[in-house]
């Protein structure tokens, strides 16, 4: 009987923990002990296989032994039981003929015979197995310390046989499970070394420890806080004393968003993001710090030229018109025919006004100040509205006061009330729900405006945020764009989805 391992294997990781090596050493020296061998030491030598034996799991030596003669235990051991049995017999009628009339003597001198024989045939039939329980173990104690490379031998075709080619099938589907795990983490590892996102996991402060340690840093992170050297095992606020003083202030402002770091030329903004979990019992906090410079410049330029192309149309657009009606009005007095102006006057005004109203809505939409935050009851903003526009309020407000700038929520909420208005929605079915949601992290306040008009297209959904996008002839696109910019600037976000039955459910999330 022999542990061997496959002559292809290669060695376990580096890695590997000393329990495991120590595991190792002690199978190989059960194996040395039992007359079991290890395929690395003596690959492609089979002259220590007792006869009939070959490599551990090995395909042939399977198929030889499903092919050949079975016997099981019980057979064996009966036929060894019958032949002492047998053997004893002989010996006793043998001496009986040898010392007739001596039945005492010839039954001692008879044991004495028979007895050493089957303690030496015993002893001969069960020490194989006690070879292979004791390599069993040897095997069992490297699965345990993460080694899969030791299989086992059995010469003979029994259940012994079966219980091995079972333990060896065990161990080529783990070996087959680890190198499968070993190549999934260095696949996962190369990709978060490389990614250009900075990685940082950061451990929580426990027991005597009062500030938070880095557990893990990618590339991206070692060039950006400490020019390439590691991070592991130092403390956060250590790091950060070498870093741009933005990225300290927006870590210390907690939640996601934007900063910019250097000046001039030499500006980049990034954006950080941060996640909260458990892990093994223990608060992490992951941060993510990506570069947007160049993305925001590209987005910038584009944003620019979609800004003058629809400025450009609508003020041609509007002058257009007003240089025709003028130079009408010109013609029309130099002939005497007065009797058109105030028609064409009042044509002039109504085009003005409307520019007016269009230079003045992108003006407040650039121009949108830092929210005052400040506190204020539902009712009391509701009943503002309700004095503006139509609606029914969908469920009972909340008691607890909000802390909003209510001029910039008035004019959010305003902006969603008249868009339900213009989706063709009868004012009876457009409602206002203002309800507190528990989150176990922080207080979350869900605002929905809903109608039943004709809703949105796949198209529309996904462009109704970008500013100056409007689906409105009449339309600036700039509506559902503030109310995202105010939604945002309270550090909540603006979602939009198509309702059953028909009609848009616009929410806000505070």
């Amino acid at each position: 009987m022999n542990a061997r391992r496959d002559a292809g294997d290669s060695e376990p990781a580096g890695g590997d923990r000393e329990t495991g090596a120590g595991a190792r050493a002690s199978a190989n020296a059960r194996s040395s002990d039992s007359g079991t061998t290890n395929r690395a030491g003596n690959a492609g030598d089979d002259s220590s296989l007792p006869p009939g034996g070959s490599q551990a799991g090995s395909p042939q030596r399977d198929a030889g032994r499903r092919k050949g003669l079975r016997l099981s235990l019980a057979t064996r051991w009966s036929a060894l039981v019958g032949t002492l049995l047998a053997l004893g017999i002989v010996i006793a009628l043998t001496l009986d003929r040898l010392l007739p009339g001596r039945t005492p003597l010839v039954l001692g001198l008879s044991l004495l015979c028979v007895v050493p024989i089957a303690l030496i045939t015993l002893r001969a039939q069960i020490q194989p197995i006690l070879s292979l329980l004791r390599a069993l173990e040897g095997t069992v104690a490297s699965y345990r310390d993460g080694d899969f490379s030791f299989g086992l031998h059995w010469p003979q075709n029994d259940e012994l046989a079966d219980l091995v080619r079972a333990h060896n099938a065990l161990g080529d589907v783990l070996r087959a499970q680890r190198l499968d795990l070993v190549q999934r983490e260095l696949l996962l590892d190369t990709m978060v070394q490389n990614t250009p996102v900075a990685m940082l996991l950061v451990a929580e402060p426990v027991g005597e420890r009062t500030q938070r340690t880095i557990v893990y840093a990618n590339l991206a992170a070692r060039q950006l806080l400490s020019h390439g050297a590691r991070l592991e095992g130092y403390a956060l606020q250590e790091v950060l004393q070498g870093a741009a003083p933005a990225l300290v202030e927006a870590l210390a402002r907690g939640g996601d968003g934007l900063f910019s770091a250097g000046e001039g030329e030499d500006e980049e903004v990034y954006h950080l993001a941060r996640r909260q979990f458990s892990l093994n019992g223990r608060r992490h906090e992951l941060l993510l710090l990506r570069q947007l410079t160049a993305e925001l410049r590209r987005q910038e330029v584009q944003t620019w030229k979609k800004v003058i192309r629809v400025i450009s149309h609508e003020l041609n657009n509007s002058l257009a018109p007003l240089a025709s009606l003028a130079h009408s009005g010109a013609q029309l007095v130099q002939r005497g025919q007065t009797e058109r102006l105030p028609q064409i006057l009042a044509t002039i005004g109504e085009r003005t006004r409307h520019l007016e109203s269009f230079i003045l809505g992108y003006a407040r939409f650039a121009k949108l100040p830092a929210p005052r935050l400040e506190a204020c009851r539902w009712d009391a903003l509701v009943a503002r509205l309700a004095a503006q526009v139509d609606f029914r309020l969908a469920a009972p407000l909340p008691d607890e006061a909000a802390r909003i700038d209510v001029a910039q929520m008035e004019q959010a909420l305003l902006n969603l009330l008249k868009n339900a208005h213009e989706s063709g929605s009868r004012p009876e079915d457009i409602e206002l729900q203002v309800r507190r949601v528990p989150d176990p992290l922080k207080e979350i306040t869900r605002i929905d405006v809903l109608d039943r008009g004709s809703g949105m297209s796949e198209a529309v959904l996904t462009n109704a945020l970008v500013p100056f996008y409007s689906t409105k002839r009449s339309g600036t696109g700039l509506g559902l764009a503030l109310a995202r910019e105010i939604a945002e600037a309270h550090g909540g976000r603006i979602m939009l989805s198509n309702r059953e039955g028909g009609g848009l459910a616009v929410t806000l999330i505070l």
